[in-house]
């Protein structure tokens, strides 16, 4: 069936349906990974988003077998559901060949009830993206008429919508306890801690979880703006006078930050890839991440105790934090990365040590 993207500021493209046909809308963002389609659509982080692949050919690896391992973890996706509003391509393959394949994007999509529109001219769209800033844009079906007043999931609490709603523990008995404020978190995220034989202890996004015993604070991933999160950040502030180690990542990072005094600020598109350049302000070195975020910390806002921990090198924004005397620090990017660079995973390390000397 023939479908067409329209943008809030009346641009429209032409494209084929090749996903569920039903009319949806949201904000439209772009990611510039080669792969790793499967691992996208199941990040919890894009809920509320039409998802924009700057790659032209995608749906060629098809999509694998919704195998769990022993902890109930996804092995192959992010969570146990796709999260994107819409899925957009330039170029949908068909015909998909992999070991691990089995079904088609198109079969998944609709299976999942998620829209996807293919033969976009997607260079164009992305320029419109990178100059106009991320919009609001919708997605309908020959023979309908465009959607009366279009989604802004900047308005929703997403981390609501993608949190836990029970404590889940994993790995009971493991060396070190950590809890792990589920905000949206990716599974590899869990499998990066589990690996390193702790229990965690993933609680709901607002669980006052000061009440817990444990020795290491971890705070994840998530959709939206953080300042949607303010029973988060209290129970974050809570913490602060102590000595437990802290890390948080993605939207951990604002959380974080936002307990600490700080602020927040909504970027112009976002950074959303595999290929974000940061430096580690410590050392000065360097890695490559994959990143998936639309709002960023205002350095200037930092208090005295605080540091900035990771830049970006494309913008100059902050890509992380640090206490300067507490065991407390944060990253913006994603040192799980899957998939991507798996350059900074030993960040997880780092937080490890900080446990084990504490």
């Amino acid at each position: 069936m023939k479908a067409k993207l329209i943008l809030e500021t009346g641009e429209q493209f032409g494209g084929q349906s090749f996903g569920y046909e039903h009319p949806t809308s949201g904000e439209v963002v772009f990611n510039t990974a080669m792969c790793g389609y499967p691992e996208s659509l199941t990040d919890p982080s894009y809920i509320g988003e039409m998802l924009v692949l700057t790659y032209p050919l995608i749906g060629n690896y098809g999509v694998p077998v919704g195998e769990f391992d022993k902890y109930g973890l996804s092995r192959y996706f992010e969570s146990e559901k796709i999260h994107v509003r819409a899925f957009i391509v330039s170029d949908y393959s068909e015909n998909y060949c992999h070991w691990n394949a089995h079904q088609s994007l198109s079969a998944w999509l609709k299976q999942q009830q998620i829209p996807a529109i293919s033969g976009i001219d997607t260079r164009l769209l992305t320029k419109l993206l990178r100059e106009k800033g991320s919009m609001l844009g919708q997605i309908v079906f020959e023979n309908e008429n465009a959607i009366a007043e279009i989604s802004n999931p900047a308005a929703d609490n997403l981390v609501a919508q993608a949190s836990c709603r029970e404590i889940i523990r994993y790995n009971e008995g493991g060396e070190y306890k950590i809890v792990l404020v589920d905000c949206g978190v990716k599974h590899n995220i869990i499998r990066c801690l589990l690996k390193r034989n702790v229990e965690v202890i993933r609680v709901p996004w607002d669980y006052d979880f000061t009440n817990i015993a444990y020795d290491g604070l971890f705070i994840s991933n998530g959709p939206g703006d953080p300042a949607h999160c303010t029973k988060t950040v209290e129970n974050i502030r809570k913490t602060l006078d102590g000595d437990t180690p802290i890390f948080g990542i993605c939207m951990g990072n604002q959380l974080l930050s936002l307990a600490s005094g700080a602020k927040t600020y909504k970027l112009k598109y976002g950074h959303r890839s595999h290929n974000q350049p940061v430096q580690m302000l410590t050392n000065k070195r360097c890695f490559v991440t994959s990143q998936n975020h639309g709002y960023a910390v205002d350095n200037a806002t930092l208090g005295s105790d605080w540091q900035q921990l990771f830049v970006n090198l494309n913008d100059g924004t902050n890509e992380g934090i640090y206490h300067k005397h507490k065991p407390f620090f944060s990253a913006q990017f994603h040192p799980e990365a899957a998939s991507g660079p798996v350059d900074t995973e030993f960040l997880f390390d780092e937080f490890l040590k900080k446990i084990k000397n504490n």
